[in-house]
């Protein structure tokens, strides 16, 4: 995640774009730009938060909340799951160590190229497959279980459409549990220190986050929604909501971008959502 706005900026002209700022961008927009910004960046993310994420561990977000103490799967072994959004398939790899049948999917084929160098590395073999999230490439009620670590629903302009996507393909009663940035995070400059305590911005202002190349095109798209926006979106689509937890701090004095010790001890920097489909 590159991280959350602090200042609104309006939409670049096209002879003198600003780097950062927050305008509408379509669906289309959004995903190329992710697409290629995490074909570029996958490489040095790994590099970056390789000793965090590990090589075959579930993390659900920058406070360390791990899936191995959480349960929020519950017991795996036997059951399809799919994990959307996938990158480097630490959640993946993990869990089929716990004995779960798992595919792994992301956008991005820079992140699934990293996701077998770690594969290579660990002498482990997980199945992965390059997609949208919005088109599934997965025959209907073809999944118990559908989990995401900070992956693809932040970064869709329609959240509805992917979570309808999930829907299909789960099976009757099958459980959703996805991670995303806190909410609240939106209102909060992207700053680890004390400035970033300090309200900046509205949390009702769902404009998008945006970067830019100089030449004004795309290169990354993050999409707010409120609590209530996920909520709904998740009754929408069909789903029960059955948990909401925001993990408290135990990182000790990590920095991930805009959380540390300071912050999230006082403020919640991560949702996961535990859901599921209609029965």
């Amino acid at each position: 995640m590159s991280g959350t706005p602090s200042d609104p900026v309006q939409a670049p002209e096209a002879e003198e774009a600003p780097r950062v700022g927050r305008w509408p961008v379509d669906a289309e927009t959004s995903a190329r730009a992710n697409r290629t910004w995490w074909d570029a960046d996958a490489a040095d993310y790994r590099i970056e938060h390789g000793d965090f994420l590990g090589a075959a561990d579930f993390v659900w977000g920058p406070e360390r909340l791990r899936e191995e103490e959480a349960r929020l799967l519950g017991d795996v072994r036997g059951k399809r799951v799919l994990e959307v959004g996938c990158g480097g398939a630490q959640c993946a790899r993990w869990l089929g160590a716990q004995g779960a049948a798992v595919v792994g999917t992301d956008i991005s084929a820079g992140m699934l190229r990293e996701a077998r160098a770690l594969d290579a590395a660990t002498g482990s073999r997980t199945a992965l497959v390059q997609c949208d999230a919005r088109r599934l490439p997965f025959a209907d009620a073809s999944v118990d279980v559908v989990c995401s670590a900070y992956g693809a629903l932040p970064f869709v302009a329609d959240v509805g459409e992917v979570l309808a996507e999930i829907a299909r393909v789960l099976v009757p009663a099958g459980l959703l549990a996805f991670s995303v940035a806190h909410p609240l995070r939106w209102a909060l400059p992207d700053d680890p220190g004390e400035h970033g305590l300090v309200v900046r911005h509205s949390y009702f202002d769902r404009t998008p986050y945006v970067e830019t190349e100089e030449d004004g095109s795309v290169r990354y798209v993050e999409h707010h929604r409120t609590m209530s926006d996920w909520v709904r979106a998740l009754v929408a689509a069909g789903f029960v909501l059955q948990d909401l937890v925001e993990p408290q701090w135990s990182a000790g004095e990590a920095v991930w971008g805009g959380w540390s010790r300071l912050r999230g001890e006082l403020v919640p920097g991560t949702a996961v959502f535990v859901a599921r489909s209609a029965g």
